[in-house]
């Protein structure tokens, strides 16, 4: 069992990006685009929330297909941070409380992402493997 699990961490780190890019799109997509579902609030694209929406959905869409992976999941890991303590963390310390468990955890899943890359299902590591070539 061990053997298997680190055969496959390399590919699992893909799948967390792949899959934490694609629900962190839907975050922009619903701001920018009203799709899949209108917000409650129409947002207004120079607002924090508008920025913060341009930067979902184009780092989501980054994120899901590996490209500047690092920088891109440093980037949004600062963003949620900043979401937290500015939206979040005013309403009370705990996060189950102040409604901030989601944009802690993507904080810490994009730091991780920063540090360990996008994995071999990235396209990082295809443009990597082309100059290698």
């Amino acid at each position: 069992m061990n053997a298997f699990l680190t055969e496959w961490t390399p590919r699992i780190l893909s799948v967390l990006r792949i899959v934490a890019g694609f629900l962190f799109m839907q975050h922009g997509m619903q701001k920018l685009l009203a799709f899949p579902v209108a917000p409650a609030r129409p947002t207004e694209l120079w607002t924090l929330s508008g920025t913060a929406g341009v930067l979902e959905l184009g780092g989501g869409f980054l994120l899901l297909l590996g490209l500047f992976t690092r920088p891109v999941a440093f980037v949004l890991s600062g963003l949620m941070a900043f979401a937290y303590f500015i939206s979040h963390a005013p309403a009370g310390f705990w996060p189950i409380v102040n409604r901030g468990e989601l944009a802690a955890l993507y904080c810490f899943v994009f730091l991780y992402i920063a540090a360990a890359g996008g994995g071999p299902w990235s396209a990082d590591g295809w443009l990597r493997k082309s100059d290698e070539q």
